[in-house]
């Protein structure tokens, strides 16, 4: 059966490859902001409702594949952030977040012939140490424009791990997909040996 990585997102991609999975990416195309706009349920609902646009999305036109679709919010006391819209919304950001805890929620889902099959959410805490205004401008000069298509504006796999003092939470959820249970559930189906 052939898989599909509903984005065209490096981080998730590479996370696929290096585990040995092979797959194929669709941009999904689906409006975001839509689903957004008034929702009611807490982060895990958000994150699970976002990811299964996407993978449901490109199950529709590819009735033929089993697709993953994956997404992650970032909270602080309360507050929702998407991807900064610029440096400069980048910084406040940053400014916002210092001292502060991330909640990070990621979510996987699959989709099989326009239905979900399969949905997980995980949380992470990231404890954001105290920031200068001069770490914020070196770092961002650093780090900028690759940091502006993650939400958090950080890649924890680069500079942006100088942010954090305290990680709390699964690896690959806070790179943007929590890879072990969709793993798991893709070994159950038979896509990969178990």
């Amino acid at each position: 059966m052939t898989l599909i990585l509903a984005s065209t997102s490096p981080i998730r991609g590479t996370m696929l490859a290096n585990a040995g999975v092979a797959y194929a990416a669709d941009r999904p195309g689906v409006d975001e902001a839509a689903i957004k706009a008034g929702f009611a349920g807490d982060d895990a609902a958000l994150t699970i409702a976002l990811a299964e646009a996407k993978a449901r999305a490109v199950s529709a036109r590819r009735p033929d594949a089993l697709v993953i679709g994956s997404d992650s919010l970032i909270s602080v006391e309360g507050r929702r952030f998407d991807k900064p819209a610029g440096r400069e919304t980048a910084a406040e950001h940053l400014r916002f977040f210092s001292g502060r805890t991330m909640e990070l929620t990621s979510a996987v889902v699959l989709a099989e012939h326009g239905g979900t099959v399969f949905h997980h959410a995980e949380r992470a805490l990231l404890k954001v140490r105290p920031l200068s205004e001069d770490f914020i401008e070196r770092y961002l000069e650093a780090d900028w424009p690759e940091v502006s298509y993650c939400v958090g504006v950080f890649r924890l796999e680069g500079p942006g791990v100088q942010l954090f003092e305290r990680i709390e939470g699964d690896h690959f959820t806070i790179l943007g997909m929590p890879l072990l249970p969709l793993l798991g559930t893709l070994r159950e189906r038979g896509v990969l040996a178990a």
